[in-house]
């Protein structure tokens, strides 16, 4: 079948959302699908907001980046059978026809909903529940839509029955355990901790640094790593490690390898890459109950939670693994073994399943495997003209 993922943007760098749909495009193609991941400058229903100087300032950054540079996706694999589209805006001239036409933003549902039928069968990719990037009742009013809607985790889903979505499909995001995997022995590591810091509000970075200052204070041999994508920030205390947008392999075999501990302090997670990306690579898991987090996080018992907003309970689940080096490894080893169910061949099987069930059975053709040695196309105004 032919499948269509229309993204909000560009993500120039690392982001977890759009690295589900790179994945989930690469291991579609693998099964023999046709799939397109569309990338607009702009959106045909952009949402409400107010523009601060500071905002517009970013936004004419990118502006000028986008026109300058090819857009290229430098931090993940993409399987060259995927093809890349990158469009003026999300109007449904710039959509390819297909049999299913996925929304993957809170944003992108209105163009999704605005198509005709021609675009394919309308589903909705719900990552997060996105408050956070619109207005709430906006937001809300996408989940009541009439597309066929998939959801990452089961606070999701149970947040989804509240709102009256419907139905839903709940399909949980997978692990490349090729990729993140335990290295160096879970026993050997010291009082290090790794931390994805972001300034994204919901991401509460700042309870995460202040809960590491009160650790440092009653252990001052603590050692902290941070990564993230952006430049380092002020914020962060200069005795911690800030790298900024490491490889992928670096991360695996230097940060996360090398820490005893992975601290998650967002106030809200769809489901939580980062955490469960360090328990697979031997971190005990420290976090924030932010939702998503509790389908691998069983307090106790495959790591411990804390009340989001509250980084002296988190400093303290903090410096009780600090200190009981039998416990962190306990909860390590049941943390890696949590995570060890979420794998991408098992959510594509799902996925799978989940769209032959969408597409009306006398709409269906199987595509061939396709083959090609060239993924990327950027479709200018004038060349759709």
């Amino acid at each position: 079948m032919t499948i269509n993922f229309l993204l909000p943007c560009f993500a120039w760098g690392p982001s977890g959302g759009f690295k589900v749909v790179y994945e989930y495009a690469n291991r579609l193609v693998a099964r023999g699908h046709r799939v397109t991941v569309i990338h607009p400058r702009r959106l045909k229903f952009p949402p409400p907001e107010k523009l601060t100087p500071r905002k517009r300032v970013r936004i004419a950054r990118l502006w000028f980046k986008e026109i300058c540079s090819e857009p290229v996706v430098h931090w993940h694999r993409i399987d060259p059978r995927v093809r890349l589209l990158y469009v003026p805006s999300s109007d449904q001239q710039y959509i390819p026809d297909g049999d299913i036409l996925f929304a993957t933003a809170w944003h992108t549902v209105r163009s999704v909903m605005a198509c005709p039928a021609t675009k394919g069968e309308k589903c909705y990719l719900i990552q997060h529940y996105e408050t956070w990037q619109g207005p709430q009742s906006l937001v809300d009013e996408t989940w009541r839509t009439p597309l066929r809607k998939v959801v990452v985790s089961k606070w999701l889903a149970e947040l989804g029955q509240g709102l009256g979505s419907g139905e839903i499909a709940h399909i949980p995001i997978g692990i490349d355990h090729d990729v993140y995997r335990v290295i160096q022995p879970v026993e050997q590591r010291g009082r290090r901790v790794a931390m994805m810091f972001s300034c994204v509000p919901f991401k509460a970075s700042a309870d995460g640094i202040k809960a590491l200052e009160i650790a440092k204070q009653q252990f001052p041999d603590l050692q902290v790593t941070l990564f993230g994508t952006s430049r380092r920030r002020p914020s962060i205390p200069g005795w911690m490690t800030y790298l900024n947008d490491p490889p992928q392999q670096h991360l695996v075999e230097n940060v996360l390898n090398t820490s005893s501990i992975v601290l998650s302090p967002s106030l809200a997670e769809g489901f939580g890459l980062p955490p469960a990306e360090g328990a697979a690579c031997g971190c005990a898991m420290v976090a924030t109950d932010s939702g998503g987090v509790r389908d691998f996080i069983v307090h106790g018992e495959t790591g411990l939670l804390s009340p989001p907003g509250d980084p002296e309970a988190l400093a303290r689940n903090l410096c009780l693994l600090l200190r009981e080096d039998d416990r962190r490894i306990r909860l390590a080893e049941a943390g890696r073994r949590s995570v060890e169910r979420f794998n991408w061949e098992h959510s594509a099987d799902l996925l799978e399943s989940f769209l032959n069930h969408a597409l009306p059975a006398d709409s269906y053709k199987p595509s061939p495997v396709l083959v090609s040695h060239s993924s990327q196309m950027h479709v200018s105004p004038l060349e759709m003209n």
